[in-house]
């Protein structure tokens, strides 16, 4: 997958959506990450990012059956990504206190796997706790619960 296959792809994608913006393309070891700027963020990102994901799951799923290589792609639109990870990275702080606190696991509400993700690398960092998705289809969740003694 090049830049410019990728280029191809959302162009054709964010013409049909009739979106008025521009977007960047960054390539990095772990994919591509695409940055949106459009003043219609809101119809692309959609409740809780579920058009967002979307539109993700799409891109992906063209680019890896053009290139027949799959290449992550990651899209971001005016930022939402990266504040609402940056959310979840607080907030996965704040859950990890309270399980090491109270010595009893914690049970998410269920969230995309991006922002499980999200969850799970912050946890990882952390001493004392560990996590783990549990659960099927949009039912999936995570569980923050004290780490296992050795």
């Amino acid at each position: 997958m090049t830049q410019e296959q990728l280029s191809e792809i959302l162009d054709n994608i964010l013409g049909l959506l009739l979106l008025e913006g521009s977007y960047e393309l960054e390539e990095s070891e772990e994919g591509f990450h695409v940055f949106i700027q459009t003043k219609d963020a809101g119809r692309i990102i959609g409740y809780r990012g579920e058009a967002l994901q979307s539109l993700q799951l799409i891109v992906s799923q063209i680019a890896t059956q053009k290139s027949k290589e799959f290449k992550r792609v990651i899209v971001d639109v005016e930022g939402w990504r990266k504040n609402k990870e940056g959310d979840l990275a607080k907030r996965a702080e704040e859950w990890a206190s309270q399980v090491k606190e109270s010595q009893k696991p914690m049970e998410l509400e269920p969230m995309p796997s991006w922002q499980r993700r999200a969850v799970h690398l912050k946890i990882q960092e952390m001493q004392g706790v560990e996590s783990e998705s549990v659960g099927e289809g949009s039912e999936r969740h995570l569980v923050i619960k004290p780490a296992k003694s050795d």
